[in-house]
């Protein structure tokens, strides 16, 4: 009787040594879990708030991005000159081709105002490229995928379609002085006559 007694007790002694080993297995499972959810969904309440402060007078956020043909387009190549900085959602769309032609035709007066004209979107450069060709576009397009240059504008923002919200680019046109401060600012771009306003700006510029 004694030897099973002595045999039992060991046995008792096993299982409860293994109790706090998974209770303290579980805590660390516990503890691990925040790590795991901490990073937060990508929302873009910083775009907002660029949106709320640039403002005229401000000085323009420098960027340096490829574009169609090859080409790198940068603030800094274009010091110097007054810059017609024109945002727009995405190429070969209706409203992005309609206001893209109507700059393309103004581009001989903004030549002569001392403005040149750059068009912006999240498109790739291989996107542009087909875009400039198919309309005849002569001047360049950046291409900014990442959307950094639209975040430092301000124009990377949340939008809402019949109840829908996503992230877009908010058409909008700088004027950029030749000292590189913004001089006037469109937002919510209506395209019939814009460029036509934007030009009587920098021609006054």
């Amino acid at each position: 009787m004694a030897t099973k007694a002595s045999t039992t007790k060991p046995a008792a002694a096993k299982s409860t040594e293994k109790k706090p080993a998974e209770k303290a297995t579980t805590a660390k499972a516990t503890a691990a879990k925040p790590a795991k959810e901490a990073p937060a969904p990508k929302t873009a309440p910083a775009p907002a708030a660029s949106l709320m402060q640039l403002k005229e007078g401000d000085s323009a956020p420098v960027f340096t991005l490829p574009g169609a043909g090859g080409e790198t387009l940068s603030l800094a190549a274009l010091s110097g000159k007054k810059i017609v900085l024109y945002f727009y959602p995405k190429d070969d769309t209706s409203g992005c081709t309609k206001e893209a032609i109507e700059f393309n035709a103004l581009r001989d007066k903004f030549a002569k105002a001392g403005a040149v004209i750059v068009g912006m979107s999240p498109d790739s450069a291989k996107s542009h490229d087909k875009f400039r060709t198919k309309y005849e576009l002569a001047f360049p397009l950046a291409a900014d995928e990442t959307k950094e240059t639209l975040s430092a504008y301000g124009v990377w923002v949340e939008k809402s379609m019949y109840g829908r919200k996503y992230m877009g680019v908010e058409r909008s046109t700088f004027l950029i002085g030749a000292d590189g401060k913004i001089a006037k600012i469109w937002r919510k771009v209506k395209v019939p006559g814009h460029a036509e306003e934007v030009l009587a700006a920098a021609q006054g510029l």
